[in-house]
C-alpha cells in the first residue's frame, strides 16, 4: 500500500505530525519500533506531562539560544494557547496551577496518550508497532521505506524518531544515522538534561537537602557568560536538580574539551560576600544566634552548612567573631561561591534531551521540508534545538510536528 504520508517515530512530535496530516486529508501511517507509542512522553514530567508553558513565542523561543528564532513558524500554526486547545477538544483539561507550567489536569502523562490514541483512531490513522526502519529511499513520486516487517511506499515522509537520550524508551538516534544518509549535516551530538558528577565527595553528606536559587556558573575563562540559576539537589556523586538539568546542555561539551570543568555555586539565593558578612554582623549585634553553625543555618540547610564550615577550617561550636580572621573570609566566600569541579555525567543513558540534531541549514523553517530532499520533513528533537525544563521541548515537539504534518 502507498500512504500520502509515513511518519517514523510514536513519540509526541510524531503523534501530533501523523494527526496534523491526516486532518490535510490523505492517508497516514506511524511507525514505532517499540511496543507502544508514546514512552517518553508516557515518562517525561516524572509521568506529571508537563505539557507546555504560558510564555509568549518571543520569549519562548529566546531559552533556546541562538537558533531559536527558528521556531517561529511553528510556533504560529501551533502556539501554547493553540496547543490547550487542542488537547481541550480531544478530552484533555488543563491546568496552570504556578501561572507558568501547563499540565494534564490530574498530571498523568498517560491521559494525554490515550487521547491521543483515540484522535488517530478517529482519523484512521494506521499504526504500527515493534516495526524499526531500516532505509528510506527516494524513489519517483515519493518514498520506499524498507523497515523490518515489510517494504512500504509514501508520497511524503516525516523523520519525528527524537534523539539518542533514554534509549529504554526507544531512542536510538537511527534517525540521525537515516538523515544523514540522505544527505543532511548532523551537528555534534551532547547528551544534556541530566545529573552532573564532581570530583568533590563532601556534596554525599547534603543529599536530603534540596536548595532554592542557586546560581550555577562555568568558572573557566572565555566561559564565565555561562550561568543559570534555580533548585539544585546534592547527591550521593554530584548534583543535580532543575538548575542542573537545564545547565548540563551547557557542561557536556566543554567537558569534552577539558576532561573537567570548574563551576561556582551561589547556594545564598545571589547575596555576594559583603551582603552575607552584613547580613551576619546585623545578626550579631542582635544575638541571636550563639554559635557558627547556627548562623550559618539561617542561610542553608544544616548538612550543607557543616560542609561549608568545615572546608573554611572554621568550627561550627563557636561563635563567628571567635573564629580566626582567615577562617571567617573563606566561610562567607565560600557561602558566596561555592567551588565545585565537573567531572562526568551518566551519558544518553540518562539524558531527557539530545544536544544538537539536523543541521537547521538544511531545512525549511516554513513547512520543516528537506532543503536536500523533496518531501522529507523532520520535527522535535530531530532538529538541532533543544530548550531547559518547563514545557519547552514538548510544545516544541507538538509545535513542529503539527506543522511538519500540516503541509505533507
Amino acid at each position: 500500500m502507498k500512504y500520502n504520508c509515513i511518519v517514523v517515530g510514536g513519540g509526541a512530535a510524531g503523534l501530533m505530525a501523523a494527526i496534523s496530516s491526516a486532518k490535510s486529508g490523505g492517508s497516514v501511517l506511524v511507525l514505532e519500533q517499540l511496543a507502544k507509542v508514546g514512552a517518553k512522553l508516557k515518562a517525561t514530567g516524572g509521568g506529571r506531562c508537563n505539557l507546555t508553558n504560558t510564555l509568549e513565542s518571543t520569549e519562548f523561543m529566546e531559552h533556546f539560544g541562538k537558533n531559536g528564532r527558528f521556531m517561529q513558524p511553528a510556533l504560529n500554526a501551533l502556539s501554547s494557547k493553540d496547543l490547550q486547545s487542542f488537547f481541550n477538544s480531544i478530552g484533555v483539561q488543563t491546568d496552570v496551577k504556578d501561572g507558568f507550567r501547563v499540565f494534564p489536569k490530574g498530571h498523568s502523562s498517560q491521559t494525554v496518550i490515550d487521547a491521543l490514541l483515540k484522535e488517530l483512531a478517529r482519523l484512521k490513522v494506521d499504526v504500527l508497532t515493534s516495526t524499526k526502519v531500516l532505509d528510506i529511499v527516494p524513489i519517483s513520486g515519493g518514498f520506499r521505506v524498507a523497515t523490518t516487517t515489510k517494504e512500504l511506499e509514501a508520497k511524503s515522509v516525516i523523520l519525528a524518531t527524537g534523539g539518542k537520550g533514554y534509549p529504554m524508551l526507544g531512542a536510538t538516534g537511527e534517525g540521525f544515522s537515516i538523515a544523514s544518509s540522505l544527505g543532511h549535516k548532523i551537528t555534534k551530538l551532547y547528551p544534556a538534561m541530566m545529573p552532573l558528577f564532581t570530583k568533590e565527595s563532601w556534596v554525599a553528606n547534603c543529599k536530603a537537602d534540596t536548595i532554592a536559587k542557586v546560581t550555577i556558573q562555568v568558572d573557566i575563562k572565555k566561559y564565565k557568560k555561562l550561568r543559570a540559576t534555580g533548585d539544585l539537589i546534592f547527591t550521593n556523586n554530584g548534583i543535580r536538580g532543575p538548575v542542573v538539568l537545564d545547565f548540563s546542555r551547557e557542561i557536556t561539551p566543554l567537558l569534552e574539551k577539558f576532561g573537567e570543568v570548574a563551576i561556582t555555586l551561589n547556594l545564598t539565593k545571589g547575596l555576594n560576600a559583603q551582603e552575607i558578612s552584613q547580613k551576619f554582623k546585623e545578626a550579631q549585634r542582635a544575638g541571636s544566634y550563639t554559635n557558627t553553625l547556627e548562623l550559618v543555618q539561617t542561610l542553608l540547610p544544616k548538612s550543607v552548612a557543616i560542609e561549608l564550615i568545615k572546608l573554611a577550617n572554621a568550627k561550627c561550636d563557636i561563635s563567628f567573631s571567635k573564629q580566626e580572621g582567615s577562617a571567617r573570609d573563606k566561610l562567607i566566600n565560600l557561602l558566596a561561591n561555592t567551588p565545585l569541579t565537573i567531572v562526568g555525567h551518566s551519558g544518553f543513558d540518562m539524558a531527557m534531551i539530545t544536544r544538537g540534531g539536523v543541521s537547521l541549514k538544511s531545512v525549511n523553517p516554513n513547512t520543516l521540508e528537506s532543503k536536500v530532499v523533496k518531501g522529507l520533513y523532520f520535527c522535535g528533537e530531530m532538529l538541532d534545538l533543544d530548550g531547559p525544563c518547563g514545557g519547552y521541548n514538548l510544545q516544541w515537539a507538538f509545535a513542529s510536528g503539527y506543522l511538519a504534518g500540516k503541509v505533507t
